[in-house]
C-alpha cells in the first residue's frame, strides 16, 4: 500500500517537473535566434561536451536505488558564456537526453532531461541578467573578466539550487527519507566538483573567445577531466565507504549480545543503503530473528512469530572458515538489487566481523555465568543455598563497620541436638532433608537484613543486624529455635529436632572471629544447661579469665625477663647450611611453665605491654646475631612481628635504634609478617613498613597460601621472602594439591625474584621433595629443633659430617650445583637472602 502510493506520488511529481522542462524548452525553440551554418560545429560540439559531462561521476546506492552525481554543470556553464540563451537550452536538453538514452526506466529519462534543462534555464537567466551575454554569432560581448567570474559564478549557484530542489526532493520521495538527510549525503563532493566546473568554465570560455575550433580540443579534455575527477571521488568514496565500515564494525565490539545484534541491524541498512537489515539466528532453540531499520530495532524475539516480509532479500552467512554457520544476515530492499564486486566483499567483511562479535559476546556471557556461578558457590552452602562460613564472615565484617549507625548486631549460633542418630538410623538422604528443612524455617523467621548461614555439618548461624537493645535478639533466638521445633516429615514418619542455641552481642574489640568464639561458648553453655538458647557472659569465659590472670602478671614477666627467645635454624635444602635462623619467643612462666606466644600473644596486644615484649624480643634476637657473627656465622636472623606494633607510630625507629646500638646492618633483620593479620590492617601498616623497608630491613610473609587474599597481600607488601606453611609441607609426598601449590609458589616467588622458605620439614622425603619443586631453604625437626642462641652457636661450629655451619648432608655432590651470583630486584629494593640460593 505505502510502495503503491510512492509511486504515484513520483509519476505526479515526475510529470510537474517534465511539464516545468517542456515549457522551457518550448520557449527556447521558439526564441532561439539563427546561427550561421558555420557556427553549427560548435554547437555540435558543445552538445556533445554536454552529453559527455552528464554522465554519472559517482553512483551511490540509496536504499534500492542509485542516486548519480554529475559534472553537467560545467559543460553547461561553458554553453552559458559562450551561445545565446536559447542555444544553452537546446543543446543542454539534447546533450542530457543522448547521455541517458541507456537508461531503462523512461521515467528516469524524462526525470533527469527535465531537471537538467530547468537547472540549465535558470542558470542562463541568471547570467544574463548579470550582463553575460553571447550574440548569435556565437562570441562574448564582456570585457570586463570580473563580470563574468561573477555571471558564471551565479550562473552556477542557480543551477544547483534547481538540480539540488528537484533531485533531492525525488530521492526522499523514493526513499522515503527527508529531503535534508538526502541532500546532506557527499554534499562536500557535490559542491567539490560544482566550484571547479566554475573555474573550469571561465578557462574554455576564454581560450573559445580566442578561437572557436578550439571547442574540439575540449571534447577529450572534458573526457579526461572527467576520467580523472572520476577516479578521485570513487576513490575518496571508496575509502569513506570503507571508514564506514570500520565504524559500523567497531559498534560491534561490546560484550552484551543484544547490543551486538541491535548494533548490527540499526547499522547495516545504512551502511549498504538498505530498507532492513534482520539476523536469524538458527543455532538457538527456538531459533531468533532481529529487524532493525536505521530507525532503530523493529522486531526481536522468536523466528516463527515474526512478521512476514517478502521484499527483495541478500543474505551473508554467518560462519568462521573451518566451523559452521550460527545464522545468516540479510539485507531487504524495495526492489531487486544487485551488489557489485567490492559492496558484497563489504557485506562479507561485515557479517564475518558480525559472527566474530557474537562469538565473544557469547563467550563473555558464559565466562559471565560461570564466573557468577562460582562467586554463588564460594558464598552459598551447596545443600541448603544459604550463606556460607566466609560469606557469614564478610558480611558480618560489613555490618561491623556500619554498626553505630545501623543499630546493635549479635550472632547466634546454632547446633542440632542428636542429629548424628538420624544419620545413623535413617540414611544421610533423610539427614540432607531434615537439613535443608532446618535452614528454610531459620529462612523465613529471619528478619529483613538478617543473614542465616550454614557453618557446617548441623551448625547454623544467623547474623542479626539493626537491634534497638540486646533483648530483642533473645527474643527472636528463642522464635526462630522454637519453630524448629515442630515436626518435619521425613519419608513419611515424623520427626523432632531440637536445638541449641547461643548469642552473642558484637564486642567492642576482636572482631568476628570473636564475636563467633563468645557465641559458640554461649551455645555450649546452653547445652551443658539444658536450656534452648543461652546469652553470652563474660564472667563465665573461662578463656578470658584465664587471659585476664595471665595479663595481671604481664608487667611481672617483662620486669624479670620471663620472656626468652629460642631460636631455629633455616637450613639452605640442597647443601643442608644454615642459611638464617627463625626467633621464636616463649614465656618461662613460673606456675604454667613454657607458653607458646598462641597462649598469650592476644593478653600481651591488649595488656599495653607489647612495646615492651617486642623490644625484648628484638634485643635478645640481636645479641645472639652478635655473638653468632663474632664466631664467623653472619647469619640474619628473622624475629616475627605483631600487627599492633605496625600501628604504633614509633615502632619503626625503635626497631632502628636497636639495630644502631647493636651495630648491626638493617639487612641482617628479617621481620616476618603473618599474611592474615596484614590483610585486616594494611592501609594503616604501609607506612611503618615503607620506613622499614626503606631503612633496609628486610621483610617476610608468614604461612604463606594460608590466607585468603594471598595475590593481594603481595601486590601491597614489598616483601622479600615467602614462607610456605607446614600443612603444605606436611602432605608435600601424598597430596598432587599441595605439590601444585609449593611448586605455583615457588614459581611466583621467582617471577618476582623472592626466597621461598618451607615450614615444619620433618623428613628426608619432604626435604627431596621440596628441593625437586624448586624450594632452595626450609626450616623445621629435620634439621633441628628451636633452642637458645649459644645452643645454636654450639651445633654451627660442630656441623654435620666435619662442615661446620651445615645441620645436614647435601643432597648434591661438591661441584654439581653452580650457585648463580645473586641479584637485585628492580622494584621495591626486593633481593635474593643473602647466603641463599638465587
Amino acid at each position: 500500500m505505502n510502495d503503491a502510493k510512492t509511486d504515484k506520488q513520483l509519476r505526479l511529481y515526475v510529470g510537474l517537473v517534465a511539464s516545468g522542462g517542456a515549457v522551457c524548452l518550448l520557449w527556447a525553440a521558439a526564441t532561439a535566434p539563427a546561427v550561421a551554418p558555420g557556427k553549427l560545429f560548435y554547437l555540435a560540439a558543445l552538445t556533445v561536451i554536454i552529453a559527455a559531462a552528464s554522465g554519472p561521476l559517482i553512483e551511490l546506492r540509496v536504499r534500492s536505488d542509485h542516486r548519480s552525481f554529475s559534472s553537467t554543470s560545467g559543460s553547461i556553464l561553458i554553453a552559458v558564456a559562450t551561445v545565446p540563451l536559447p542555444w544553452v537550452i537546446i543543446c543542454t536538453a539534447i546533450g542530457v537526453l543522448a547521455s541517458k538514452m541507456f537508461v531503462r526506466d523512461p521515467m528516469k529519462i524524462v526525470f533527469n532531461v527535465a531537471k537538467d534543462t530547468a537547472a540549465a534555464t535558470a542558470a542562463v537567466a541568471t547570467a544574463y541578467a548579470i550582463g553575460v551575454r553571447p550574440t548569435a554569432a556565437l562570441t562574448l560581448e564582456v570585457d570586463d573578466l570580473p563580470l563574468l567570474a561573477l555571471g558564471l559564478t551565479l550562473a552556477a549557484v542557480a543551477y544547483a539550487v534547481v538540480d539540488d530542489l528537484l533531485g533531492h526532493t525525488v530521492v526522499a520521495m523514493a526513499t522515503r527519507t527527508s529531503w535534508r538527510q538526502s541532500f546532506s549525503r557527499n554534499w562536500d563532493v557535490v559542491a567539490t566538483v560544482r566550484l571547479a566546473n566554475v573555474g573550469l568554465a571561465l578557462l574554455v570560455a576564454l581560450v573559445i573567445d580566442l578561437e572557436q575550433l578550439l571547442i574540439v580540443a575540449m571534447i577529450p579534455a572534458v573526457l579526461a577531466l572527467q576520467f580523472a575527477t572520476k577516479n578521485r571521488i570513487r576513490q575518496r568514496a571508496d575509502q569513506e565507504a570503507w571508514q564506514r565500515l570500520a565504524s559500523s564494525t567497531d559498534r560491534l565490539n561490546v560484550t552484551e549480545l543484544t547490543s551486538v545484534l541491535t548494533a548490527a541491524v540499526t547499522r547495516a541498512p545504512e551502511l549498504f543503503s538498505a530498507d532492513e537489515a534482520e539476523i536469524e539466528l538458527s543455532d538457538t532453540d527456538p531459533p531468533r530473528l532481529i529487524r532493525g531499520s536505521a530507525g532503530g530495532l523493529v522486531y526481536e524475539g522468536r523466528l516463527a512469530t515474526a512478521p512476514l516480509r517478502d521484499s527483495p532479500a541478500i543474505e551473508a552467512q554467518l560462519a568462521g572458515p573451518d566451523t559452521e554457520a550460527v545464522g545468516t544476515l540479510r539485507l531487504r530492499f524495495r526492489k531487486p538489487v544487485k551488489l557489485s564486486d567490492s559492496e558484497r566483499y563489504k557485506l562479507q567483511t561485515f557479517a564475518s566481523s558480525l559472527y566474530t562479535a557474537i562469538r565473544n559476546a557469547r563467550a563473555y556471557a558464559e565466562l559471565k555465568r560461570i564466573n557468577a556461578e562460582n562467586a554463588y558457590a564460594a558464598a552459598h552452602d551447596p545443600l541448603t543455598g544459604l550463606a556460607n562460613r566466609r560469606e557469614l564472615l564478610e558480611q558480618a565484617a560489613e555490618v561491623f563497620k556500619a554498626r553505630a549507625a545501623d543499630g546493635l548486631c549479635a550472632m547466634l549460633l546454632i547446633d542440632l541436638n542428636h542429629f548424628k542418630e538420624v544419620n545413623d538410623t535413617l540414611g544421610h538422604g533423610a539427614g540432607d532433608q531434615v537439613l535443608r528443612e532446618v535452614a528454610k524455617r531459620l529462612e523465613d523467621s529471619a528478619q529483613p537484613g538478617d543473614l542465616v548461614a550454614r557453618l557446617g555439618g548441623d551448625e547454623f548461624a544467623v547474623l542479626f543486624t539493626g537491634l534497638p537493645t540486646p533483648a530483642v535478639a533473645a527474643h527472636r533466638a528463642e522464635t526462630m529455635l522454637a519453630d524448629l521445633e515442630r515436626n518435619i516429615e521425613v519419608d513419611g514418619m515424623q520427626l523432632t529436632v531440637e536445638a541449641a542455641g547461643g548469642i552473642a552481642m558484637a564486642p567492642a574489640s576482636g572482631g568476628v572471629q570473636e564475636l563467633m568464639r563468645r557465641a559458640d561458648v554461649a551455645m555450649y553453655q546452653a547445652k551443658r544447661s539444658g536450656q534452648r538458647t543461652a546469652t553470652y557472659l563474660h564472667a563465665r569465659d573461662t578463656a578470658d579469665i584465664g587471659r585476664l590472670m595471665l595479663g595481671g602478671q604481664l608487667s611481672r614477666a617483662v620486669a624479670e625477663h620471663e620472656f626468652v627467645v629460642d631460636f631455629q635454624p633455616i637450613v639452605d635444602l640442597g647443601s643442608g647450611e644454615v642459611v638464617s635462623a627463625e626467633a621464636l619467643a616463649r614465656w618461662h612462666h613460673p606456675e604454667h611453665g613454657s607458653l607458646s606466644p598462641m597462649q598469650f600473644l592476644e593478653t600481651v596486644e591488649r595488656s599495653g605491654q607489647l612495646p615492651a615484649f617486642a623490644d625484648a624480643v628484638l634485643e635478645q634476637s640481636l645479641t645472639a646475631y652478635g655473638m653468632w657473627r663474632e664466631a664467623g656465622f653472619d647469619l640474619p636472623v628473622a624475629v616475627n612481628v605483631s600487627p599492633r606494633s605496625l600501628l604504633d607510630a614509633t615502632f619503626p625507629n625503635a626497631v632502628l635504634a636497636r639495630l644502631a646500638a647493636h651495630g648491626v646492618k638493617a639487612d641482617r633483620l628479617v621481620l616476618e609478617l603473618a599474611e592474615t593479620l596484614t590483610l585486616s590492617q594494611l592501609e594503616v601498616v604501609d607506612r611503618a613498613l615503607s620506613e622499614l623497608r626503606d631503612a633496609g630491613v628486610r621483610l617476610a610473609l608468614d604461612d604463606f597460601g594460608t590466607g585468603v587474599s594471598s595475590l593481594s597481600v603481595l601486590s601491597r607488601l614489598p616483601v622479600h621472602q615467602l614462607k610456605i606453611d607446614r600443612e603444605f609441607v606436611t602432605a608435600v609426598e601424598t597430596s598432587s594439591e599441595a605439590a601444585a601449590v609449593i611448586r605455583s609458589t615457588v614459581d611466583l616467588a621467582r617471577s618476582l625474584h623472592l626466597t621461598v622458605i618451607a615450614e615444619g620439614v620433618e623428613s628426608e622425603p619432604q626435604r627431596h621433595a621440596l628441593w625437586e619443586l624448586g624450594c632452595v631453604a626450609g626450616q623445621g625437626h629435620l634439621f633441628s629443633r628451636p633452642m637458645r642462641s649459644g645452643r645454636m652457636l654450639a651445633a654451627l661450629q660442630r656441623g654435620s659430617g666435619g662442615r661446620p655451619g651445615a645441620l645436614a648432608s647435601a643432597l648434591h655432590t661438591a661441584g654439581s650445583v653452580v650457585r648463580m651470583p645473586h641479584r637485585r630486584s628492580p622494584g621495591h629494593g626486593r633481593s635474593s637472602l643473602p647466603h641463599l640460593p638465587a
